[in-house]
């Protein structure tokens, strides 16, 4: 009787895709299946080299963005038979990381090559990991002169698009929706916004933290675009961090002794590197209580002022474990702004106009939160201690084209049915040149 091993079937790179970072560059090979591989570099010329087990290369790659990359060209050539050696040509010296993903939803077996401009990075594993980011520290008070910081994180990127359907990509509905968002928030006095991610690249979620931290950020609001497998699924959300959730994190940062230097709450932070197992699970767990706390509060309020300019999903914040929410110092939300799955509200999110009335809807619940709960340090609070800070008398607003009434609603953060009382308008048809009067509400009162 004759036994025969079976035979593995030769992985295929058929296609190539590249995305610029800030810091860094990724490359993805599209394997037709599993392949393992070996890296190593080599100096006098730069070049990265990949030896690819049972592969063959049929990817085009004469047309590949290389401008403002380290990369100069991708070639390739058998090796030993039926392996694959693959040649990166750099320009300047780089730190590789390399990792397989097995297929999602969206791409099947990939190799990802990671090439870091300068330091190495503290992770640049696939996401089922827990890669441990150094800790930053937060900025020190400055006699009540500094602005609010929001750090605003759009979802997804690169060669994650998140969900897509209907002609939409998640990737790129929530990046644009948080571009309108930093705009209204820079506008605003006392109040400044930074974006995690900048362009169409992807970001460990992880990291995603850890920029926020390094921008001493006072609220993450991460941007998301949901999907179900019912197209009739609708409306918007916002979580923040469950019970669970946060009890794991405290566990993992505990366990973390060689990093346990992570700040916590308070001005300036607290470091765990100098206390006992005992008093720093207290610290951790009074920072993280208080963290979450506010979460809901922020959360709740920008629920709320989503709900005056588009559906809702549910009225109540809800919470989930979601790695992007896990920060013991940062409150956090996440917002689903709809559902990319439901047809209706796929042609929306996909609009300009629909994207800043989310935006503005953002902005006007956290505007709301921080004039009510002002960080000590900050010109806001500094505002409201003087006096400057107040309820407004009535205001105006004149209408110009694209403009509805829930969009001003959620400028402005009031109600749509105060908005129809104040100016006796029985619908929703508002013409382009119209003044509106604006309830009286909690604004920034310039001299």
């Amino acid at each position: 009787m004759l036994l025969f091993a079976p035979v593995l079937q030769a992985a295929e790179i058929e296609n190539v895709r590249i995305w610029r970072a800030p810091d860094n560059t990724r490359l993805v090979f599209d394997l037709s299946g599993p392949a393992d591989h070996t890296l190593f570099t080599l100096s006098s010329p730069e070049r990265i080299v990949i030896d690819i087990n049972n592969a063959s290369f049929s990817a085009n790659t004469d047309n590949l963005p290389l401008d403002d990359t380290p990369l100069t060209g991708v070639r390739s050539a058998p090796r030993d038979g039926g392996d694959l050696r693959v040649v990166l040509d750099l320009s300047a010296n780089v730190n590789p990381r390399s990792f397989a993903l097995p297929p999602n939803q969206q791409h099947g077996h990939r190799l990802v090559i990671d090439l870091y401009d300068n330091e190495p990075p503290r992770s640049s594993l696939p996401e089922t990991s827990s890669p441990r980011p150094a800790p930053l520290p937060r900025q020190a008070p400055r006699g009540g002169d500094r602005d609010i910081i929001i750090a605003i994180d759009a979802g997804h990127g690169g060669e994650d698009p998140g969900a897509v359907a209907h002609g939409a990509r998640e990737k790129d509905v929530v990046l644009s929706i948080s571009r309108h968002l930093k705009r209204i928030i820079d506008a605003e006095p006392g109040f400044k916004a930074e974006m995690v991610r900048t362009g169409d690249y992807f970001i460990p979620l992880r990291r995603r933290t850890e920029i926020a931290r390094k921008h001493n950020a006072d609220l993450l609001v991460s941007v998301h675009a949901d999907a179900f497998t019912r197209q009739s699924a609708f409306g918007a959300s916002v979580y923040a961090l469950s019970n669970g959730g946060a009890t794991s994190e405290t566990a993992r940062l505990l366990a973390d002794r060689e990093n346990r230097s992570d700040l916590i709450g308070g001005v300036g932070g607290v470091s765990l590197s100098n206390k006992d197992q005992v008093l720093a699970s207290v610290l951790l767990d009074l920072s993280m209580t208080a963290t979450l706390s506010a979460s809901l509060d922020v959360g709740q309020q920008v629920l709320n002022s989503i709900g005056q300019f588009t559906p809702l999903h549910k009225r109540r914040v809800e919470q989930a474990g979601f790695m992007v929410l896990k920060s013991p110092d940062i409150p956090s939300i996440l917002i689903e702004t709809g559902f990319i799955s439901n047809p209706g509200e796929a042609r929306k999110l996909t609009t300009e106009s629909h994207q800043k009335g989310v935006a503005n809807a953002i902005h006007a619940g956290i505007r709301e939160y921080f004039h009510r709960n002002p960080p000590p340090d900050t010109r806001i609070a500094a505002l409201r201690d003087s006096g400057e800070l107040q309820t407004a008398k009535a205001t105006e607003h004149t209408v110009r084209s694209g403009d509805t009434l829930s969009m001003i609603a959620a400028r402005y953060g009031v109600t749509v049915a105060s908005l129809r009382q104040a100016n006796d308008v029985p619908g929703d048809r508002i013409r382009v040149g119209q003044v509106i009067k604006i309830p009286a509400g909690s604004m920034l009162v310039r001299n």
